[in-house]
């Protein structure tokens, strides 16, 4: 079942996908944290450093399949699309938001 989801999250998405890396640090609190493949990133800095990178080894390209969201948790399921090897993928994407997002988690 998908819900609308929170103005951050969306806007991250969209920003993403148009591998806009100042956009997508934007939808994030300057000190949140993010955890990928087994690395915890924390601040804005250390964020866009990670998208950036993502973005020019990749070029993802995400897919929303679904969303539930309880209180300030959203949990997001997407196909992800790039040029990784065994593309496409299907993630999770926890997220944390209250006006902008504080945690990102991603994970199979």
């Amino acid at each position: 079942m998908s819900h609308p989801l929170p103005t951050p999250i969306a806007t991250y998405f969209a920003a993403a996908n148009r591998h806009d890396g100042a956009a997508a640090v934007a939808c994030f609190d300057r000190d949140a944290t993010v955890r990928d493949e087994g690395h915890t990133l924390v601040g804005a800095v250390a964020i866009r450093a990670w998208l950036d990178d993502t973005t020019r080894r990749y070029a993802p390209r995400l897919s929303i399949e679904g969303s539930e969201r309880n209180g300030n948790h959203t949990l997001v399921m997407a196909r992800v699309s790039d040029t990784f090897p065994g593309s496409p993928a299907r993630l999770q994407y926890r997220f944390v938001s209250e006006a902008l997002i504080t945690r990102l988690e991603i994970g199979l």
